[in-house]
Order: structure tokens, then sequence, then C-alpha cells
């Protein structure tokens, strides 16, 4: 018996490789393959890249496939038109989720529970379109970036609130009593209490509101409809729909990269606190 017991350990240990492969070889084949397809297609010829595939080009020509992508794509217009609306969507969805999970987490009672409910069924429940359109046009809104800064920040609003709520309810309220009793009111409490020890969290939501919004076409299509205020991703499809790119996915691939590079620059920046974010929140 002894013997079994100490080889044992030593026949496990090879499975231990297992999982780690599996995972790695999963995540090359799902994130690897896609991204070495849109990597290689935007330097090649357009002669090649009529036909994607993983080949690596015979001709390099990447500075002029980026040049001119950024040239005819309106890059830098669609850049600002993007962050005019990402950058107030994430501002109206931190604070306004911020505020909301406070009282959820503080308060009790069946009122407070059903609007936590209500509150978060954003997350299983898609938003409507149509409505989305008609009640903006009743507004005077559709077509403007304040109609499209509060779409966004009511599609996002419930991820916000669920993660904060989770967290704040993790938060010790004696932090909380002591600040009113020096005497804080309710706006400073939450300013220079609460907040600060939402970074976490703030860093999460921020994050995954910016990744979606900025990647956004479908909403943007139907509240923007184009034009000088276009978005990155839009500007894209408007210009590949004008039949200006076709055929041309050596350009249509570079204009893809220097799009995502924001959103990978700011992830990669940010991946330890999402992380963090995410398990604080969700977790505790």
């Amino acid at each position: 018996m002894t013997t079994v017991t100490a080889f044992a350990p030593a026949r496990l240990r090879p499975l231990r490789w297992v999982q780690p492969l599996a995972v790695l070889l999963i995540a090359a084949v799902t994130i690897g393959i896609p991204l070495w397809l849109v990597a290689v297609t935007s330097v090649k010829p357009q002669a090649e890249a009529i036909k994607p595939n993983l080949s690596l080009p015979h001709h390099v020509q990447a500075a002029a496939n980026y040049q001119q992508s950024f040239d005819e794509g309106k890059v830098v217009q669609g850049f600002v038109n993007s962050l005019l609306v990402v950058a107030p969507s994430v501002v109206l969805v931190l604070l306004l989720g911020a505020g909301a999970a406070w009282v959820f987490a503080r308060r009790k009672g069946r009122l407070v529970d059903t609007l936590y409910a209500l509150s978060i069924s954003g997350l299983l429940l898609p938003p409507a379109v149509i409505t989305i359109v008609m009640e903006l046009r009743q507004l005077g809104l559709a077509g403007t970036r304040p109609g499209m800064i509060g779409v966004y920040a009511g599609m996002y609003l419930s991820t916000s609130i669920f993660f904060m709520t989770g967290f704040i309810r993790a938060l010790p309220e004696e932090l909380e009593e002591a600040a009113r009793m020096d005497g804080a009111g309710p706006v400073r409490v939450f300013f220079r209490i609460i907040l600060p020890l939402l970074r976490p969290v703030i860093a999460t939501a921020t994050i995954m509101v910016m990744l979606y919004a900025w990647s956004d076409i479908f909403y943007a299509f139907f509240v923007l409809g184009g034009g000088a205020k276009a978005t990155l991703p839009l500007n894209l499809y408007q210009v590949a729909n004008a039949q200006l790119y076709l055929n041309n996915w050596h350009l249509i691939f570079a204009y893809v990269v220097m799009m995502s590079l924001p959103m990978v620059l700011v992830f990669v920046i940010a991946q330890r606190r999402i992380v963090s974010g995410i398990t604080s929140g969700a977790v505790k």
C-alpha cells in the first residue's frame, strides 16, 4: 500500500498539464486565428487580399495600406465622434450606477428589492431598437450625440448597478457612520467615502462600457444615422457599404486594426483591475 501511495501522485502529474494546454489550444484557435487573419491581411497587397487567408504575404505594404485606410476612412473624425459619445456615456453610467447601487446596498424593504430587480433586468432583457428610436424622435434627440449617450447609459447601467451593489454590501457601514458624525452630508459621504472605495469596480465598469460602446454599430446606425457624427464602426460600415472598399479586404482590416488599438491599449493597462472588480462585485 505504501508503494502504491508513493507512485500515485507521480502518475497523475502529467494530467496537471492537460487542462492548461487545452485552454491555451482553445484560446489559440478561437482568438489567435482571427487576430492573425486580420493582422496578416492588413499588410497584404490587394491582389493577395482578395481572398483572405492565413498565409504570410509575399510582399508587405503595411504603410501604404494603413495610410490609405486612414485617409479615406476618416479615422480622425470617427475617433473624435466615438470619444464624444463614449466618454460621457461612461461618466453617466459610473455616477448613476454608483448612486443607485449605494441606495440598493444600504436600504432594505420590498420596494427597494423590487426596484433593484427592475434595475438589473437589463442584463437579460435586450433593448428594443424600434421603441428607442421612436422615443428619441418624440424627444427631439434622434440623430444627436445626447440621444446616443442616453441610449448607451441606459443599456449599460444595469451592469454597473449589479457589480457595484455587490461590492458596497461588503463595505463596513461604520465608515459612513463615522463620516456622518463628523458632519458630512450624503453628497460628501458619497464622493469622499463611497466612490474612492469603488475604484476596482469603477475600473471594471469603465472598461466594459467602453469596449461595448466603442465597437457598437447596430444602435449607432439607428440613432445617429451616419453623416458628420458617424463613429468609427459606423464610418467603416458606411465606407464599405458605399463600395469604396469593394474586395479591398486589406484596407478594411487595416481600418479594423486602427479602430481596435485604443481599446486594446486600455484593456492591457487595466486588465488587473478588471479581474479584481469582477470578483469583488460578483463574489462578495
